[in-house]
């Protein structure tokens, strides 16, 4: 992960370099050498997927000469990259970022063990739908399930319990899903049973200094502008057992004149903006050679 942008560019190394130092761990080697394993327990994954789309926009920034505030009107990211998002727009500093990554990714981790949470991608169905199996999934007995990412047409996320999920998934094949998947994740995030991950970053946003953006930011959690320091902290709170609401965010966009969108340090996005907004520009920048290519399209 960023190998490419940290051999290639003076600015992209000093990223990677920062978020090190800020975390007090070799992040960047375990990202470039492994194990895998370690790499992708999701205290060492978010700020590590953070780092390089920060790399991948200082080399546009200083290299390119393409100026965020200059070339955009929003910024968005899908959950973790809410925090990229407001980094990228000036709210957060670089090493702000990483370390509530790193504390965001261990509080979800404890809040729930190993093996009592779940997450099933439901394919093929729309929100309303999942949402109500969701609810006839969770049931009366104390299981959660909730539908915790709306990613795009047909492709909706639940999370919850184990046993509520997998009854979930069983409901989805009765009423016309498509496919149902479980994803291979450490916790169930973006459901009720996150409220102990929700407190721990509560407390540690209220002692960020964290700044109005310098474009607005689209909200997982409400799909609209945002600017207000007081209301991104207080939404970034909820944003941790609130559903992501991303495929109303881009709609929003859209809605608010956007008619090109750029995906900064990864090609995971793209594909669900072009299902939600048929025909739009898209554009993506994950590497040297994506950030170059971007650089003259833009």
């Amino acid at each position: 992960m960023g190998q490419g942008l940290a051999a290639a560019s003076p600015a992209a190394r000093l990223v990677f370099e920062e978020v090190d130092a800020a975390l007090g761990q070799h992040l960047s080697r375990l990202m470039w050498e492994g194990p895998e394993a370690e790499l992708t327990l999701t205290e060492n994954a978010q700020p590590a997927i953070m780092a390089v789309s920060i790399a991948a926009l200082r080399v546009l920034e200083s290299e390119a000469g393409m100026l965020l505030a200059d070339k955009a009107h929003y910024v968005a990211g899908h959950s973790l990259g809410e925090y990229t998002a407001l980094c990228a727009s000036g709210a957060l500093g670089l090493a702000q970022t990483a370390r509530l990554l790193r504390l965001r990714g261990q509080s979800m981790q404890a809040a729930v063990p190993v093996g009592v949470g779940a997450m099933a991608a439901l394919l093929g169905l729309g929100f309303d739908d999942v949402a109500a199996i969701a609810t006839e999934a969770a049931g009366k007995d104390g299981d959660v399930c909730a539908a915790a990412n709306d990613n795009a047409p047909g492709q909706v996320v639940v999370s919850g319990t184990t046993a509520a999920v997998a009854r979930a998934m069983a409901l989805a094949r009765t009423r016309g899903a498509r496919h149902s998947v479980l994803l291979p994740v450490s916790a169930p995030f973006h459901c009720a049973l996150m409220a102990p991950a929700a407190a721990a970053m509560a407390v540690a946003l209220a002692d960020t200094d964290l700044r109005a953006p310098f474009v607005p930011l689209i909200a997982n959690v409400t799909a609209a502008p945002v600017t207000d320091p007081d209301a991104i902290r207080r939404l970034l709170v909820e944003q941790v057992t609130a559903t992501v609401r991303w495929r109303e965010s881009v709609l929003a966009m859209a809605d608010l004149g956007v008619t090109g969108f750029v995906e900064i340090g990864g090609k995971v996005l793209g594909p669900m903006v072009r299902r939600i907004v048929a025909g739009t520009q898209m554009l993506s920048a994950a590497d040297m050679a994506g950030v170059e290519a971007l650089a003259r399209e833009l």
